[in-house]
């Protein structure tokens, strides 16, 4: 069910010339474990001013936009809510034009699904996220991934968190990295 929505706006989103990589939950369960996840969500190399060509590539799916205003409501929270009905499946599409969102596109990881290549994250941006979204259930999707994925690119990591946590008030995203990074590579008894 979900590979072939994945598939479907994979396909959609290359025909439009949309660059994207799948991030959250789907992207936990291509470098983790298996787990329950109910959405997609999507990072778009693009800013809002591309909604319009965002609205003709969906359509064909079909996805449903959610939002009555969805003009306004993209304006103020950069996210197109959609669902496909026929599965009940969200798909949220966040858009992105920042240099780092742009870098990790660029460095996402094609995995062939159904015959069509699909753009995740890396491994190393999937972290990112994660830390910076830093809820419970991220910062265990965290754990889970470094588990599962001993070889990760820690100055790659640390830099962009580096750079995040001198851009925001107080948070401490790094920080939390390098705890959850030596709790994972601490010897078991």
């Amino acid at each position: 069910m979900f590979d072939r929505l994945l598939r479907q706006i994979g396909v959609c989103l290359d025909k439009s010339n949309l660059p994207y990589m799948i991030i959250g939950g789907q992207a936990v369960l291509l470098y983790g474990e298996p787990r329950l996840t109910k959405d997609i969500d999507i990072t778009l190399g693009v800013g809002i001013e591309h909604l319009d060509r965002l609205l003709c590539a969906i359509e064909q799916i079909p996805l449903k936009p959610l939002p009555q205003d969805i003009s306004t409501f993209v304006k103020q929270t950069i996210v197109l809510p959609a669902l496909d009905e026929s599965t009940g499946i969200r798909v949220d599409f966040i858009f992105s034009l920042t240099p780092y969102e742009t870098q990790a596109i660029k460095k996402g990881n094609k995995v062939k699904i159904l015959e069509h290549d699909i753009c995740f994250a890396s491994l190393e941006d999937l972290i990112i996220h994660k830390i910076f979204a830093g809820r419970p259930r991220d910062i265990e999707d965290v754990r889970v991934v470094m588990m599962k994925n001993p070889c990760i690119d820690i100055r790659y990591i640390e830099g962009w968190l580096k750079e995040f946590d001198s851009a925001s008030d107080g948070k401490i995203f790094l920080e939390t990295f390098q705890f959850l990074y030596n709790e994972v590579r601490k010897p078991r008894p």
